[in-house]
Order: C-alpha cells, then structure tokens, then sequence
C-alpha cells in the first residue's frame, strides 16, 4: 500500500511470472536445496536429533520439516532509505507461497502466513549498527512453503527501494524544480514500471516533506502503467537528422502534428549552437503565437509557444557559443547564456509596442531544462551556482548502486517456533529488529 494514495497495488498489475516463482526458477539454488530438504524431512517425519547448542527446551520434539520461522526484511542504507516494491512482495507472497503434492499439483498456503509490512513510501534509518535495523516485512509461518522466494523478494525491494532512494536525494539537490526520468534506454524493459513507480513514490515524498508537488515526467507509457500515468517526451536527436540538421523546421513541424498536450521542447545541441538554434525557434514561433494572440486563440497559442529547450551537449564537446577557455558540455555557464538569449531575443523582432509585454513574456516563459549525464553531484553544483534550471534530465545515474547508493536488503530468520513457543534464533550479531511502521497485512487483498 502506498503512503501516499491508501491504495494497494495486487498481483494482476505486476505481470508475476507464478509458475517460475514456484518452481524456484528465479531462487539462488540453496534456497531451492533447502525447500527440497525440508519436505523430505517432512515426508519421513524426522525429529530434531542434534547437540542444541543453544539449550532450547523441546527441542527433541520439534519436526524440522515443518518448522514454523519468523523472517525479518531489512536494509541497511544509510542514513536513510525510501522503500518500494512492498506490494509487488506482498504478491508474491500471496501467488507463490505453497507447495507441489505428490501429483505435482500446487497446493497454495498463503492464508497460514501471518505478515507484517511497511508501506510503500516509508523511510528507514541506518546508524550503521547492524543490530539495530528498520525491519520493513516480517514473515511468520512455515519456511518451506516460501523458502525459494527470498531471492526475488530482495531482488526487487533493493532495486526498487535504490532508485526511490536515489530520485529522492536529486529531488532534494534540485530544490522543487522538475526532475525528468529517462533510464528506461539504459536497462530491461521488464524493469520499466517498477523503476517508474519508485519514482513516482520518491516524488509522493517529497511533496510529502516538502509540500512541494512536482508532476511526475517519465520517459515511457510503461514507466507510469503501475500509477495510472503516460509517457512524456518530444524530439530526439534522431528526428532532426530527419530533416536535414534544421533544428527549427522540425520544431515548427513538430509544432503542427503534435497534440497541444505535448510541450513544445526544442532540443537545441545538434548542431552543436544552443544559443543560436533556441533564439531562432523562438523566432520562427513568434509570428505564429502573435496572430493567434490577437485572435484571442487559446488553441493556437498554446500550439505556438515554445516551453522550453533542452541542453545535451556531449562532455566532449564545447558549444561554440561560449569562448575556448569554457567548460566542456553543458555547464552552468552555457545555461547562464541560453537564458540571458532567450530573455531577450524578442528585441529584434521588430515588435508593435502593443506587443512588447506579450513578447516579453513569450520569451521569458521559454523554460531550461538540462540533460547529459546529470547525476546527484551534477544537479548539487548546478543549483549551488545558481544556474537558471528550470528541469533536470537524469537517466542511467538513477540506477547506480555503487557503495554510497546500494540499497540492499537482507531475510534474517530471526526467531523459531519449538514446542508451540516462539524463540530467538538470530545468527550471531544480529537480533529481532523492529518498525512502528509496521502494520499486519491481509493477503487475500492481493489476489
């Protein structure tokens, strides 16, 4: 369930592959050896005959087979974390928890689980002691039953829990302006709406935090499919090549086939003369946006304004705008210079006093957004200089998961029933965590 919407995500919006979860085909092989092994165990009904180690009482009397475990799911990112994918768990949990007869029939078992979890949107803390975690899932009820799903549960908390976590630290370098999602070109499509959703919840929030609301903007209807949204976008490089390297035609054509929905956005780096390139679509716009002002045509007006140019220079490149000494791709200072360019290119137009105020505003409202290569560090300098970005484009960097970023997480068997009593049996150095965010889930939910 969602922090931020009440709602729950079930199993028919994530696609599961059921039968490969349940088979085991997803699981690391020792999970899949241990569900083997307890249901022979079960099967000849063996009794604990081990030394105990640990004292505990009834211990000869516990059928490990069938033994009833507590897990608990927990990261360990610090200082904090912002979970996703509880739902998409909690799915699986409720479709893949069971096990095969003797007919190879599946003989479900989800309804004996007793689960506790987070939501989707929580925050977890980490003071770097690994006896004292945030646990997000806790899971009573027979290991076997649901052994083979821990690898695919931690899979996709990790993933999904890294890159809401990552969105949310641009989001917080960015200051409320807009961030872009654009990393579905640089992984799986099967990955798309579960990386889409993270950073929608990222989003939630931060608005939550903040209470600055920003307008979800990713690249792909796939991204937005698990909350109900749909891809957003304009041109690319490729569609300017299209016709001939004329930035402008293209915009102007664009212009007339796309719906009014769709931002106007020129990407103004093809040829590699942002300043220049921005200055003559506003231009070639403007003659179009003043008939359909002085008509008082809303439709057309909003046809014919320019929202915005997009900044992709290639880090290896200096845009010929700026003097040879200049930073290399797109920096603080090209954007410096874009915008001073935007601002006044409607003084040589030529434009009827009546006019000038319309004209102003029209350039003025010409936004900035940034792209190439922009990561947490990137977007921190650009805002501490205090360049005039209006929105960020981020891609492949929302996925990193290097030591700073990884969110990992990690099942802990931390307690055992024996002889109807539930006993501590953590390994060594770890301990029954807890989480007042926890709440108790009703699978049948999530069918």
């Amino acid at each position: 369930m969602s922090l931020f919407d009440g709602k729950r995500l079930k199993a028919q919006d994530f696609n599961l592959p059921v039968g490969a979860l349940r088979r085991g085909y997803y699981a690391d092989r020792y999970f899949a050896n241990s569900r083997l092994m307890l249901s022979a165990l079960a099967s000849e009904g063996y009794r604990y005959r081990g030394e105990n180690p640990r004292g505990i009482a009834g211990a000869d009397k516990l059928y490990v087979g069938d033994i009833e475990v507590e897990a608990q799911i927990f990261n360990r990112r610090s200082p904090l974390a912002l979970i996703a994918g509880v739902d998409h768990v909690l799915a699986q949990l409720r479709c893949a928890t069971g096990y095969f007869d003797e007919h190879e029939n599946w003989v479900e078992t989800w309804r004996d689980l007793e689960v506790d979890a987070v939501q989707d949107g929580v925050l977890t803390y980490y003071d770097g002691d690994p006896q004292q975690v945030s646990t997000v899932i806790e899971i009573r009820g027979s290991y076997r039953d649901f052994a083979v799903l821990e690898t695919s549960i931690l899979g996709l908390l990790s993933r999904a829990s890294r890159i809401a976590t990552n969105v949310y630290e641009v989001l917080q370098a960015a200051a409320g302006k807009s961030v872009l999602f654009f990393p579905a070109r640089f992984d799986l499509p099967e990955a798309q709406a579960m990386d889409g959703y993270a950073y929608w919840l990222a989003l939630r929030r931060f608005h939550r935090d903040t209470g600055i609301e920003l307008s979800p903007l990713a690249s792909t209807d796939a991204q937005a499919s698990l909350w109900r949204g749909a891809g957003v976008g304009t041109i690319p490089h490729a569609m300017i090549a299209c016709f001939l390297a004329d930035s402008v035609e293209t915009m102007v054509q664009f212009a007339r086939q796309i719906p009014l929905d769709t931002p106007r956005i020129l990407l103004a780096d093809f040829n590699n003369d942002v300043v220049a390139d921005s200055r003559a679509a506003l231009t070639a716009f403007w003659p179009h946006f003043a008939a359909a002002y002085q008509a008082s045509d809303s439709d057309g007006m909003a046809r014919w304004r320019l929202n915005g140019v997009r900044l992709d220079t290639s880090a290896n490149l200096r845009d010929r705008s700026l003097p040879t000494e200049a930073e290399k791709g797109v920096s603080p200072q090209l954007v410096f210079m874009v915008r001073e360019a935007l601002n006044n290119a409607w003084e040589s137009w030529g434009v009827p006093r009546d006019l000038e105020s319309v004209a102003r505003e029209f350039c003025r409202g010409a936004q900035i957004v940034v792209s190439g290569g922009f990561n947490l560090e990137r977007v921190a300098r650009f805002e501490r200089e205090g360049a005039p970005v209006d929105s960020y484009g981020i891609g492949s960097a929302f996925l990193s998961n290097d030591r700073r970023s990884n969110v990992d997480f990690t099942m802990d068997i931390v307690r055992v029933k024996v002889a109807g009593q539930w006993v501590d049996m953590p390994k060594v150095g770890r301990q029954p965590g807890d989480n007042p965010d926890l709440e108790r889930v009703d699978l049948s939910e999530m069918g």
